[in-house]
């Protein structure tokens, strides 16, 4: 089976947006079975709607969809209060994580205040210059060992350079931190993570309605250097395991 770990839906407040329905059209088409898909930043800022409507959508298609929250850590215990609502109400099975877009550094101490008694995987847009760039996440990552950590863009944007190096550096020293593959268009990158640190590292992510769901899964599924095994634990079977495997809570709760 093949799992999407990363997908939108909504109307975003920077002018990109997906339906349910185009959302799973674009899965359809590109042969993926089912797609993790968290909330896009509406005009209105208000996270708790497209929360709810995230978890509409995979209340409405259970087999397709799994959904993530989205809150804005500034908020306090706004913030708390909304993850806690989101994950124990209405079902959401883990939380997504937008420094750029809400402006806050990811090893800020409001996310250390929100991250205290969570459980479930967390995803952080990743790469993002002065607030999500790879040793920043490697660092949320090595503060919270009980978490997966999931970082998007392969852990950098340009997949070059020093940014390259740091995300190789925060894999290394962080056993609990993964990558996404949305958007990397080196597919020697990909082998590389999958050959220094395991296949298990990587996940296969579209990002739609960002990038298109046919061109991205062939970034792996087309890697010349990747056998079978390897190609099945980044397509889905990653994150079967990482992200789709159990129904959680917020707060930590005896036996969990």
């Amino acid at each position: 089976m093949t799992v999407d770990s990363l997908t939108f839906v909504g109307e975003s407040i920077f002018g990109v947006g997906a339906t349910v329905e185009e959302l799973l059209a674009q899965l359809d088409a590109a042969g993926i079975e089912r797609a993790v898909v968290c909330p896009l930043k509406p005009r209105s800022y208000r996270l708790e709607e497209a929360n709810e409507t995230v978890a509409a959508a995979a209340e409405r298609y259970p087999d397709r969809l799994v959904g993530f929250a989205r809150v804005d850590p500034n908020l306090g215990d706004d913030a708390c209060r909304e993850l806690d609502r989101a994950t124990n109400e209405l079902g959401l099975r883990g939380l997504f994580l937008h420094p750029w877009e809400e402006t806050f550094r990811v090893h800020d101490a409001c996310v250390e205040s929100l991250l205290e008694d969570m459980t479930l995987p967390v995803i952080v847009a990743a790469g993002y210059p002065w607030v999500s760039e790879g040793l920043q996440v490697g660092e949320l990552a090595r503060r919270h060992t009980r978490l997966t950590v999931v970082a998007t863009n392969g852990c950098q944007i340009n997949i070059s350079g020093l940014g390259q190096v740091d995300a190789e550096l925060a894999l290394a020293e962080n056993p609990n931190l993964v990558v996404q593959t949305t958007g990397v268009y080196r597919e020697d990158f990909i082998e590389g993570v999958a050959a220094r640190f395991g296949a298990e590292r990587v996940l296969f992510a579209s990002g739609f309605p960002f990038f298109e769901p046919r061109l991205e899964v062939l970034r792996v599924r087309w890697a010349p250097n990747l056998d079978e095994h390897d190609r099945a634990l980044m397509l889905g079977g990653n994150a079967e395991r990482l992200l789709l495997g159990r129904v959680g809570r917020f707060r930590a709760e005896p036996g969990w």
